[in-house]
């Protein structure tokens, strides 16, 4: 069974910083590509950054450059999103999503399996 959990999320203040984990199992985790993804109410769900396999290249969307950074520890079957300088529309529910087929990487259709998501709050 495969399980992708986030965890991480919470309030602080804009400037703050947070680390977000995702736990993943029932799948070979370092042969997918991993993502984070975010929703807020009324937007679609948009890519953040994501990581490939091995070699560990990333991309991020240009909202968030140079203040998030997407890690993997294969070992530990882990995804990790450090978030600094959070900005109150940095505001939504993350989620890590596993590509297992490949596909272009912020297409959320690309992904096969999803996590339940973690709330991440930023206020003014």
């Amino acid at each position: 069974q495969v399980r992708l959990v986030e965890s991480g999320g919470g309030s602080v203040q804009a400037g703050g910083s947070l680390r977000l984990s995702c736990a993943a199992s029932g799948y070979t985790f370092s042969g997918a590509v991993m993502a984070w993804f975010r929703q807020s109410p009324g937007k679609e769900r948009e890519g953040v950054a994501a990581i490939s396999p091995v070699v560990g290249r990333t991309s991020y969307a240009d909202s968030v450059k140079g203040r998030f950074t997407i890690s993997r520890d294969n070992a530990k079957a882990t995804l990790y999103l450090q978030m600094n300088s959070l900005k109150p529309e940095d505001t939504a529910m993350y989620y890590c999503a596993a590509m297992i087929d490949g596909g272009v990487w912020f297409t959320p259709n690309a992904y096969k399996y999803w996590g339940q998501g973690t709330q991440v709050n930023v206020s003014s």
